[in-house]
């Protein structure tokens, strides 16, 4: 299949004016190259991710040890789909940086994933256990603006 779309393209350079067919044969070869090398990725790996999510912070988990650790003894917290993270942090300096310290519904105290949109809290969620970007939760240290990854209960 791929040798005759190759003879396709060939017969094709050779009909093309203005040229020596060799000439349109080695520039037509050539195309599929430099469209390769001009979209490069960039080292483009996506959005940078903050230090919370290095640390695994929001990532989906089935236990502790699912959870990147560091320096940051992270622990799968008991929520659907589980959730890396720290439990009993009593104020925003007590989560890595890029989380904050929320009291969530359950009366216990969370370090989630900060966001700005949903889909910075999914990088490492699957689609069925997704979490949601809100500002309806309640932040130890007041809102300030700030929205977190809610993961589903």
């Amino acid at each position: 299949m791929l040798r005759r779309r190759l003879d396709a393209i060939l017969h094709e350079a050779e009909r093309l004016p203005g040229r020596h067919p060799a000439v349109n044969k080695i520039l037509l070869l050539m195309l599929p190259m430099l469209l390769v090398i001009g979209c490069g990725d960039d080292d483009d790996e996506g959005p940078p991710l903050s230090q919370a999510q290095l640390h695994g912070v929001g990532a989906a988990c089935d236990a502790d040890e699912d959870c990147y650790l560091e320096e940051t003894a992270l622990v799968c917290l008991p929520f659907k789909g589980g959730y890396c993270g720290l439990a009993g942090c009593e104020e925003n300096g007590d989560c890595p940086a890029g989380s904050g310290c929320v009291t969530h519904d359950d009366g216990s105290n969370y370090c989630f994933l900060l966001c700005a949109e949903k889909p910075e809290c999914n990088y490492t969620r699957p689609v069925d256990i997704e979490a949601n970007c809100s500002s309806s939760i309640d932040f130890v240290e007041g809102k300030n603006g700030d929205k977190a990854c809610v993961p589903p209960t």
